[in-house]
């Protein structure tokens, strides 16, 4: 059974800083693109940023562009999150997909696996 499991969420200040992690299981992804989303209540779920299989390339969404950074360890079949200069409008459920791209990727369709997601709230 292919699982995806986020960790790290949890109550913030703002300018404060939280690193997620997912941990895959079931199946390898050394040889997909990975990429983290982010849902807020009453809103769409929205991307937030993906990296390439290899982890050479990474892109973000403008909101979140010089203050998120992600990383993978295909060692560990493991992605981060590292959130640094959170905002209240950070706060949302993130969660973490595998593509079925190598290519690093902002289009959801492209996601066949997701994990159950971890919430993150930054107070003001």
């Amino acid at each position: 059974q292919v699982q995806l499991v986020e960790s790290g969420g949890g109550l913030v200040q703002a300018g404060g800083s939280l690193r997620l992690s997912c941990a895959a299981s079931g199946r390898t992804f050394s040889n997909n693109a990975m990429g983290w989303f982010r849902q807020a209540p009453g809103k769409e779920r929205e991307f937030v940023g993906t990296i390439s299989w290899n982890g050479g390339s990474t892109y973000y969404a403008d909101s979140v562009k010089g203050r998120f950074t992600i990383s993978r360890d295909n060692a560990k079949n493991t992605v981060y999150l590292q959130m640094n200069s959170l905002k209240p409008e950070d706060t949302a459920v993130y969660y973490c997909a595998a593509s079925r791209l190598l290519i690093p990727n902002r289009t959801m369709a492209f996601y066949d696996y997701w994990g159950q997601g971890t919430q993150v709230t930054v107070s003001s």
